[in-house]
């Protein structure tokens, strides 16, 4: 009996090992795959860096998601979007989901459409993130987005009973007025992963409008807590590529005005 149980778990270490060696080889071939295809040396070294820390950050529950059970909003919401800040709005969207698909795999999560529609609101939020939208075009898109989102909520029989809800994607528009502020960019960018991760929600988890209604102080306190996360991340990540950036050249686009010290302080007044 002992010996049977001992086997049993042999085999399922065993399992777990062979599982995660396949997933780091999936991620070392999509590594490699997009250094060729996207990336510039500069990107990779941020990706490394970025997915390292979101594998980390994806580990660390911050708050329970209301209606979904054992499901968690994580740190990773606190940084993820400052992608777009280094790499610009596509590439930056970009590493999001290479960074999300490689801790996905690597944490053995099931392949089911729930969890694989949950790695798209960050994408989005990285994009609108991103500060180097030279083309009109993208501009557009980024205010576009959460005006979308609003309609489709409200289009829905559930969200028409709840319609109020939907107007805090108005947040992304007018942040835009003040995208050269940092914190106004966080604000955006947390506001358009809510707008794109409540609507799937409202589509496909069934959840009535008094939920919904209910949900509206605690989305408040949330986002407000990520925005300032994202703020924070990004004068941390600038601080500490900076600093990198002073012994060998990275190449990434540092932001000099949030790289913490006495001129940070300076620029802000």
């Amino acid at each position: 009996m002992l010996r049977a149980c001992f086997t049993r778990q042999q085999k399922y270490v065993s399992e777990r090992l062979k599982r995660l060696l396949n997933s780091w080889q999936l991620f070392f071939l999509l590594v490699v795959f997009v250094k060729i295809k996207f990336f510039s040396k500069k990107g990779l070294f941020f990706l490394v860096i970025f997915a390292l820390v979101v594998f980390i950050a994806s580990k660390i529950n911050f708050s329970p998601i209301i209606g979904a059970q054992n499901q968690s909003f994580t740190f990773f919401q606190f940084f993820g979007p400052i992608a777009g800040g280094f790499l610009g709005p596509v590439f930056g969207a970009l590493s999001v989901l290479i960074a999300q698909a490689a801790e996905f795999f690597l944490s053995g999560k099931a392949i089911e459409p729930t969890n694989i529609l949950r790695l798209t609101p960050m994408l989005f939020a990285a994009f609108y993130f991103g500060k180097y939208l030279q083309k009109k075009s993208l501009k557009d898109a980024s205010i576009f987005i959460p005006l979308a989102c609003m309609a489709l909520f409200w289009l829905h029989p559930v969200g028409q009973q709840a319609w109020f809800y939907a107007l805090y994607w108005l947040i992304p528009v007018f942040a835009k007025l003040f995208s050269k502020r940092l914190v106004a960019r966080s604000f955006g960018a947390t506001f358009t992963a809510h707008a794109i991760g409540s609507t799937i929600w409202l589509y496909t988890i069934p959840m009535p409008a008094e939920a919904w209604i209910a949900l509206i102080p605690i989305v408040a306190i949330e986002r407000t807590a990520f925005a300032l996360g994202i703020s924070a991340s990004y004068v941390a990540f600038n601080t500490f590529l900076s600093k990198i950036d002073s012994i060998v050249s990275t190449g990434l686009q540092i932001d000099k005005a949030y790289v913490f010290g006495k001129k940070m302080f300076r620029l802000s007044a």
